[in-house]
């Protein structure tokens, strides 16, 4: 009877510790749509989109619209920094679920991975002073102009020679926020940069900068998921339709950008 018994109690030990196993993906993450919880990875050195603020609170624009996304889609969301560089294969490892800060859609994401409708058009934007007489892209001839060494600004004001050719000085800075700075202060006359950041620091100091009409071209972003997980994008999918419906979007835009940029 008692090796009996302990055959029993082992057996269900055994039971147990396989659909504790069963519950989680090797990975640590949910590895399907289907559970409560969906791990979001993200890059969290990039305001307005992902960061962390004084508390060291992860915040942005990118992590409120995934947070009330996940909650109309009946899910709780994990949040995950990660190497942004190896997004792509965090993703399908199945270390995280989706991929959600400011993803640029380009040919080889959307062959490779699953891809949402765009939620938002990111402009390479212009940002002058309001006083400084300049109103369109033309009267950039003879300025110097600001942009971000390594910046997808530099590549945007390049692929409009003519353009740049005109200009008095093309002047590169480490850092958005010096250049703004400069712009600011009259070092500099204008300053080209990512929509979804010129746009968060003018809105702290609306007096102080004006975007011009023009820009220097357009980007998309869009939620990447795996290429087999479409139940997990079309739940997220749906929830993004009835914030931009109800224009819930419009608002978590209008607090970080000062105004509803989202497509």
């Amino acid at each position: 009877m008692q090796n009996a018994m302990r055959k029993f109690l082992l057996g269900s030990v055994a039971a147990v510790a396989l659909a504790a196993c069963g519950g989680e993906s090797a990975s640590g993450t949910t590895g399907s749509s289907e559970s409560k919880t969906v791990v979001m990875g993200l890059d969290d050195s990039f305001p307005p989109m992902g960061f962390r603020n004084e508390k060291n609170e992860l915040v942005g624009f990118d992590i409120d619209m995934a947070r009330e996304a996940a909650k109309r889609a009946g899910l709780a969301v994990e949040l995950k920094p990660i190497d942004w560089s190896a997004k792509e294969s965090e993703l399908n490892s199945k270390r995280v679920d989706m991929l959600w800060n400011g993803l640029t859609i380009t040919p080889q994401r959307q062959q490779q991975l699953l891809l949402s409708k765009p939620y938002m058009d990111n402009h390479q934007i212009i940002v002058v002073r309001p006083d400084s007489g300049i109103s369109t892209k033309a009267q950039l001839a003879g300025k110097v102009v600001g942009v971000q060494d390594g910046s997808s600004a530099v590549d945007a004001v390049e692929a409009e020679p003519n353009v740049a050719k005109s200009f008095k000085e093309l002047k590169k800075y480490s850092d958005n926020v010096t250049a703004l700075m400069d712009v600011s202060t009259k070092r500099v006359d204008a300053l080209v940069v990512d929509e979804v950041v010129g746009r968060y620091y003018v809105a702290k100091k609306p007096n102080e900068y004006k975007v011009l009409s023009d820009d220097f071209g357009t980007e998309q972003y869009a939620v990447a998921f795996r290429k087999d997980d479409q139940a997990l994008e079309q739940k997220i999918q749906a929830a993004l339709d009835s914030m931009k419906a109800d224009g819930t979007s419009a608002k978590i835009a209008a607090k970080w950008f000062g105004k509803d940029i989202v497509k």
